[in-house]
């Protein structure tokens, strides 16, 4: 993927960068800081190329996740063919496979900064990977921007700067939950299935809090592990409640399991919430679109399947594309679309960058205001600050209907209905 030269107001904003944090090629292909921005980190990027690397579960229990890496690079192909790239660079975006294993991911990501030479990782996918990788990114000050995962560590923890989130944090995502129960349900009994790591931890802790003091409680609670084989005895286990509502924080492989289980309980007809990382499509598809009407979930991007976007421009931009330079891949899978809006975001903070510059780039993802994204739901945008590592805290509920989900309701800011989340 490759690219030079943008248009219009960007090429101004690029020009006056350039102006201001010039540089000279260096032995080894990249750029010497010069000026305002002399001094500074540009391994992986020269005046026509970005190097990026990102580290998904291309295999093993995660390996649903493998749809996202083929949207971003359909959307890099994209600019890079067609709008000048990024930032006037081409970008070089390089996937690995840590088959969702920590070990793994700290060799993978050892191998893109140290042979790869990248200039930052872009997305490294789950919590347990992203919290094995994280201190050696920030060691070796690369950013680590856009992570795919929600923990809400990625925005409070100030030692790590780094390193940054993108989609709604878990604790967030939890909140949502629990102001939509207060509003429809507000006397409701909860059973809880999480995975045992800081992923679960953290949206049932964001939900545990967000309910305190309310007539919503907790009844019972079942975790598991990623190696374990099945959820059903879980799910058999959380049946006993008799529970009004089912939340099921889970990845996808368990979100399908624990939602056929759930079909075929006789006696236990909760109120479905599913988390929105087990929420796609191809999720829901083996259960058969039967068994999960009624389901519910909170999003922030755009669903492909949805038909309100048909006349979306963005929503067309993104099929056509999709079509275009990932022949392969399925433009209504909506991991597709969550990697298409991703890329858009790096895009945006890029361009944003003062310095062309490992530093330009954390500084730019450190100081996002009100950026819109495209593909993100309207009222959702991109804000960050110096001690705000939370790009995006808004989600609007869906339910599923048909064979398809369905937006309802107002956008959520967690923001403005519980204040700032601390970790």
């Amino acid at each position: 993927m490759r690219v030079t030269a943008i248009g219009g107001a960007a090429a101004a904003v690029l020009l006056a960068t350039t102006a201001a944090c010039g540089g000279r090629g260096g032995d080894d292909g990249s750029t010497t800081a010069t000026g305002a921005c002399e001094g500074q980190q540009t391994t992986g990027i020269t005046d026509k190329t970005i190097k990026l690397g990102g580290i998904y579960p291309l295999s093993g229990p995660a390996s649903a996740y493998g749809d996202i890496p083929k949207g971003i690079k359909a959307y890099f192909d994209y600019v890079n063919g067609e709008k000048g790239g990024v930032a006037g660079r081409k970008v070089e975006f390089t996937v690995r496979d840590d088959g969702y294993q920590p070990p793994k991911a700290v060799e993978e990501a050892r191998r893109l900064v140290e042979q790869e030479r990248v200039f930052a990782l872009f997305q490294t996918l789950g919590t347990p990977s992203t919290t094995a990788t994280w201190d050696y990114a920030n060691q070796r000050k690369v950013p680590q921007i856009f992570v795919a995962t929600g923990a809400s560590k990625w925005g409070s923890d100030t030692g790590h700067p780094w390193t940054i989130g993108w989609q709604p944090n878990y604790v967030s995502e939890g909140r949502v939950y629990a102001q939509y129960l207060k509003t429809e349900r507000p006397a409701a009994k909860v059973a809880v299935l999480y995975q045992n790591d800081d992923f679960g931890k953290d949206l049932l802790n964001g939900f545990r809090k967000a309910v305190e003091g309310t007539r919503v409680s907790i009844v019972k609670e079942q975790s598991y592990e990623v190696s374990d084989p099945s959820v059903e005895p879980q799910m058999r286990n959380l049946a006993t409640s008799r529970a009004d509502v089912f939340l099921n924080i889970t990845t996808p492989k368990f979100g399908s399991q624990a939602l056929a289980a759930d079909a075929k309980l006789t006696g236990w007809n909760p109120l479905h919430i599913v988390n929105n990382v087990a929420a796609s499509i191809t999720t829901l598809r083996p259960v058969g679109f039967g068994n999960v009407q009624g389901v519910v979930s909170a999003n922030y991007y755009k669903d492909p399947n949805d038909p309100q976007w048909d006349d979306d421009a963005e929503m067309k931009l993104y099929r056509a594309k999709m079509k275009q330079y990932a022949p392969g891949a399925d433009p209504a899978v909506p991991y597709h679309a969550f990697g298409w809006a991703a890329a858009t975001s790096f895009h945006k903070t890029m361009e944003a960058a003062k310095c062309p510059t490992r530093e330009g780039l954390r500084d730019a993802m450190r100081g996002l205001n009100n950026v819109q994204v495209p593909m993100l739901l309207p009222g959702v945008t991109l804000q960050t600050g110096p001690d705000d590592g939370f790009p995006i805290e808004s989600m609007q509920m869906m339910r599923f209907k048909g064979e398809r989900w369905e937006l309802f309701g107002e956008v959520i800011d967690t923001r403005k209905a519980f204040g700032p989340v601390t970790g």
